[in-house]
């Protein structure tokens, strides 16, 4: 029913906790798909060894480097399971995780439903952010967080005819990232999560997580960031995330010396409402990025 997907890049000294994790499983009814993007490192002999020893399922997929949301779509491409959760490399599964999954989604799933949302937690079992809501059954990612105070990440299980259904990531010549939370706002447009209050995941924030290093990706990636934000604005639920999302397309445009990112919004008059935040934003993100480089040269 569920296949179990792993992005991996460089991260060999990591990847066993997950394979470790999914050993662990209770149900076994899934599958690991690994895709490496593009590693110089020894994750291909390291999952050929777990291969070799057969203790469940695994798919090896490599391809040249393309960047997180590049590694999304390729595992998208291959996946034929019913459902689909993507575990980071330095991260992994609850013992009881893919029991929980195909339980709750033979019980309460359908086509009705994009997946199941759960909880992330830190390694000393710690909830990430906030529980969810306990008195909803459903609803779309944006709106827990926008409409229902939600704070911190969460692990979404997608259905993966729907995921496969909604258009890929987009990529760029030069760039390696594109925020995932793009296909999740156009999956927000179809259909809503099932909610399940359970630990799913375990994660830690490496430093060489995209996670903590979001503003030298802010700088390296602004076609992605500015992409995003273009599809963020078309569909935020409320005029405080469209001006928040504008301010951000706007510090984007200027990085790429883009003259026409008024006409080429969606949302015109929030974005010129938004010009003196977003130049505000991009002065901030370039001083820090100096005052950092400035630190480590040090």
């Amino acid at each position: 029913m569920l296949t179990v997907f792993t992005p991996a890049y460089n991260r060999a000294y990591t990847l066993h906790l997950c394979y470790e994790s999914l050993k662990r499983q209770k149900c076994k009814d899934f599958m690991w798909l690994i895709v490496d993007d593009g590693s110089s490192d020894n994750t291909r002999e390291l999952v050929e060894s777990w291969i070799n020893e057969a203790e469940l399922p695994i798919q090896y997929v490599y391809q040249e480097n393309q960047g997180m949301h590049g590694a999304h779509n390729t595992a998208y491409k291959h996946i034929e399971t019913e459902l689909n959760v993507c575990i980071d490399s330095d991260d992994y599964l609850a013992d009881d995780a893919v029991e929980k999954i195909t339980t709750f989604w033979r019980k309460e799933g359908s086509n009705r439903y994009a997946g199941i949302i759960g909880l992330d937690a830190y390694h000393n079992g710690e909830v990430i952010g906030t529980l969810l809501p306990s008195d909803m059954k459903d609803s779309p990612f944006t709106d827990l967080y926008v409409k229902h105070n939600v704070k911190g990440d969460k692990k979404i299980v997608y259905r993966t005819e729907l995921a496969q259904k909604v258009a890929p990531y987009p990529l760029f010549p030069g760039e390696k990232y594109c925020p995932l939370s793009y296909k999740y706002v156009l999956i927000d447009q179809e259909q809503p999560l099932l909610i399940l209050n359970h630990v799913l995941c375990y994660v830690e924030y490496l430093a060489d997580g995209s996670s903590l290093n979001i503003i030298n990706q802010y700088r390296k990636n602004p076609q992605g960031f500015a992409f995003f934000r273009k599809t963020a604005m078309a569909y935020s639920p409320t005029y405080k995330d469209r001006l928040r999302e504008a301010t951000h397309y706007v510090s984007s445009s200027i990085m790429l010396r883009n003259g026409r990112f008024l006409v080429e919004s969606p949302r015109k008059l929030t974005t010129l409402l938004a010009i003196p935040l977003g130049i505000m934003l991009y002065l901030y993100i370039q001083n820090t990025s100096r005052r950092t480089l400035m630190k480590h040269s040090n």
